[in-house]
């Protein structure tokens, strides 16, 4: 009798680099349902949700142009664009400096 087969680890993109990882190696952000776009760090809020990875370079390419406007299907208040920069900008330039 055969164990019990693993669980499928969920796939999800990067909106910066374009580049297909398990969701538990991204950042999530939403959009809210009172019209606010922010950081998810649970991954469960409520709302429509698109993922970066934990990079500056994925997260400058995201808020550059429309790429969140397009994930979100909103605009977001420039505020919340303001903090996400401020987010990203905290984070590590390259994946070796994550360890």
């Amino acid at each position: 009798m055969p164990g019990a087969r693993p669980r499928p680890i969920p796939q999800r993109t990067c909106i910066g680099c374009r580049l297909e990882q398990g969701k538990r190696g991204l950042v999530r952000i939403v959009r809210t349902p009172e019209g606010r776009v922010v950081v998810d760090p649970t991954g469960k809020a409520n709302g429509r949700g698109a993922y970066i990875h934990p990079l500056r370079p994925c997260w400058e390419k995201a808020l550059k142009g429309g790429t969140i406007r397009n994930a979100l299907k909103f605009t977001p208040a420039m505020d919340d664009i303001e903090a996400l920069r401020a987010f990203g900008m905290a984070l590590p330039v390259e994946e070796s400096e994550m360890l």
